[in-house]
């Protein structure tokens, strides 16, 4: 059983792996987005980059009781582990690929509104609370008895791994065009959804009862 439910891990680890690679880069990627490419005149205000970067833990805060209250409503209807990596994947792959949408309305050239910003920051944070929370709860359950405490410490290695990732990839961001650049990332992580979802029968076997 142990073995088992050690395969059925891999998967979701890998997916977490393709999030947090997704969710890290709004600390450089976004951030440096927000200063170069983002009209910082809204509303009558002058806004500073920086604080885009406090969206997310207002985000996590304001929707997390909205959130417990939906899986404890749900009870035992509520989506099984793999279907709620699925759907962090598909936020995560949204919140980049709906950055496309404005250079192509605007152009590569023109500054944009900080609503698309706020917008791909909101979808990351809805992805966010449906893989994090239910990432360390599985890795928890899937442990083997003799190394829970080296299995939890799986899960924060990819994160880790996804940081190491982002180290190459977003060298990128200057040599491509924009919309090339979140493109490919938001589609690949919307096609290992789609992977996730057509292994999700698999995945609960192997599981063997944890949910």
């Amino acid at each position: 059983m142990e073995q088992s439910r050690v395969l059925a891990y891999i998967p979701l680890f890998l997916a977490a792996v393709m999030f947090w690679a997704i969710q890290e880069q709004g600390s450089n990627i976004l951030a440096t987005y927000a200063d170069q490419r983002t009209n910082l005149n809204f509303l009558g205000m002058t806004l500073a980059s920086s604080w885009f970067q406090s969206l997310n833990p207002i985000f996590i805060v304001l929707l997390s009781p909205v959130f417990a209250w939906l899986w404890v409503r749900l009870g035992k209807k509520q989506p099984s582990t793999p279907i709620k990596f699925s759907l962090g994947l598909l936020f995560a792959g949204l919140s980049f690929i709906i950055m496309i949408i404005p250079a192509y309305m605007s152009g590569p050239n023109t500054l944009v509104s900080p609503l698309w910003l706020v917008l791909s920051f909101f979808l990351v944070v809805i992805g966010e609370l449906c893989l994090s929370p239910v990432g360390l709860s599985a890795t928890t359950k899937l442990a083997p008895a003799a190394f829970s405490a080296q299995t939890m410490s799986l899960w924060f290695l990819s994160n880790a791994m996804a940081q190491a990732i982002n180290a190459q990839v977003v060298k990128l961001f200057d040599k491509v065009p924009e919309t090339v650049y979140f493109g490919i990332i938001g589609f690949l992580a919307i096609v290992l959804c789609g992977v996730m979802l057509l292994l999700t029968p698999v995945i609960k076997k192997a599981m063997k009862g944890v949910h």
